[in-house]
């Protein structure tokens, strides 16, 4: 029997009727209709300082960005909606990522949650370029935190239009792109599992 595998998911954004929380919500749906284990959180219950090596060495890593690590590790894979500021990665994603990478024990053992974790990124923006410069900017940023990131992927272009009322995308072409990336992330999270209980 397969193992069913869990999958979290969250927006780089917490702004109330966000683009990218929307599309974390199609995502969410639908990795859960091809049938995986879906926990999907907000970084805005993680609120954490901004990265600085000096705080870190004066008090350690903060104890969200330790809760973040756990959750992350706790999980087969992940799914990341992400806006675009200025052409590239918002600062509270950016940030979180920073603080996670920093990681490397938890207690008595050796604890790396980015390390070889299958991801699936989402992007979107209201212009006409959905989000494309952000997303290969995280791609790289993330590749370099060596996790393995799907080469599948979703852009959502004129987002304050790609919307239906009940949620989904009004683009059947949007539908397919995020099926197939919720297909191969699923796929790959089984396949690559590295997850570690709480």
């Amino acid at each position: 029997m397969a193992v069913i595998p869990k999958i979290l998911v969250f927006a780089g954004s917490v702004r109330t009727g966000a683009f990218s929380g929307r599309t974390a919500d199609v995502a969410q749906r639908e990795l859960a209709r091809q049938g995986a284990e879906v926990t999907r959180i907000s970084l805005g219950d993680y609120p954490l300082p901004i990265m600085d090596e000096d705080l870190e060495k004066e008090e350690g890593v903060p104890e969200n960005a330790v809760n973040l690590g756990r959750l992350i590790a706790a999980h087969d894979g992940l799914l990341i909606a992400t806006p675009e500021y200025n052409g590239s990665i918002p600062p509270l994603l950016k940030n979180a990522i920073d603080w996670v990478s920093r990681l490397r024990r938890d207690g008595s053992r050796s604890f790396r949650p980015l390390y070889g974790k299958p991801v699936g990124l989402c992007s979107s923006s209201e212009g006409k370029f959905a989000g494309i410069r952000c997303i290969n900017h995280l791609r790289a940023v993330l590749v370099r935190c060596q996790m393995e990131v799907i080469t599948p992927e979703c852009s959502v272009s004129g987002a304050a239009e790609a919307f239906a009322e009940d949620g989904q995308f009004r683009d059947e072409r949007l539908h397919q792109s995020m099926e197939r990336l919720c297909r191969i992330l699923i796929e790959t999270s089984r396949m690559l599992s590295v997850r570690i209980e709480a």
